[in-house]
């Protein structure tokens, strides 16, 4: 099989409080999302985001069905977005290719019946991280290049979080139906990132860390804000945030990480602060 999945559930905020490491972990973050010539899923019901990585090495790799979507093919009732941390690759949809280097995105609409991955140079594959989410109406497929992204700086380095932000699937950019992607990119010297931190109870969220030097660490905090817990996650490794929660983080090292938002609205603005002082 290229295909490998595991099903996720949603968890109560008073049972989370209840939770050791391993239980934190078991629930919340996905450790592995790229493996040479395969296709990694793990099917979340928090807003049923899908986060995964494809990594073609020496072959192309489909996008199949998983058995949790009941569907004939992947995106019969869903979106995507593929961002590319790796080698320049090429994604193919229903016979039309799109190059897409590093740091950029592919949207591809509900609808879309075959969907391929591939690299081209297997000594520098691509890895597409992708998130997916349900659809209620077709929209253009379409390639994003950080040319075409909405840019943001943010932070300061007095504050250690001075940040560049790259909107690449959000309204203002390209038509989605709920999802949103972008990337966050941290400078040498700053390590916080989403600080102050915020929460949105009107959509969920996953973040993937990479760009993170093998020997150092992220410490990616969640829960509600005077419940908070920590996880600490290493270079290419995800974290699924349910509305209830919120995410920030720290690194032993600046790092850039990938965004990605479902649920009621594409306000990207929707935000309920909380001051570093309000914590606990």
């Amino acid at each position: 099989m290229t295909t490998l999945y595991e099903e996720r559930f949603v968890p109560h905020p008073r049972d989370y409080a209840r939770y050791d490491t391993e239980r934190l972990r078991e629930e919340f973050l996905v450790p592995v999302l790229f493996d040479a010539d395969k296709t990694r899923l793990t099917y979340s019901h928090v807003d049923r985001m899908i986060v995964g990585g494809v990594m073609p090495v020496t072959k192309t790799i489909e996008l199949e069905s998983i058995e949790p979507l009941k569907a004939e093919f992947f995106l019969q009732r869903r979106e995507l977005g593929a961002i590319n941390i790796g080698g320049p690759g090429i994604v193919e949809v229903d016979g039309t290719q799109y190059e897409i280097d590093c740091k950029e995105a592919m949207y591809i609409g509900r609808g879309a019946r075959m969907v391929k991955f591939s690299s081209r140079d297997s000594a520098a594959p691509a890895k597409f991280y992708l998130n997916s989410t349900p659809a209620h109406r077709e929209c253009p497929t379409r390639k994003v290049g950080q040319e075409d992204a909405k840019v943001l700086e943010m932070g300061a380095g007095e504050t250690c979080n001075q940040r560049v932000i790259r909107q690449l699937l959000v309204k203002e950019v390209v038509d989605t139906c709920q999802l949103q992607m972008g990337m966050t990119e941290l400078a040498p010297g700053s390590v916080w990132n989403t600080m102050p931190a915020h929460t949105h109870s009107r959509r969920m969220e996953a973040y993937m860390y990479f760009n993170l030097p093998e020997d150092q660490a992220v410490c990616h905090f969640m829960g509600p804000p005077q419940q908070t817990r920590l996880i600490w996650m290493a270079n290419e490794q995800a974290v699924i945030s349910p509305a209830w929660s919120l995410h920030s983080g720290v690194g032993t090292s600046n790092y850039t990480f990938i965004w990605g938002m479902a649920g009621e609205n594409l306000d990207y603005t929707d935000m309920d602060f909380v001051q570093p002082n309000e914590l606990r």
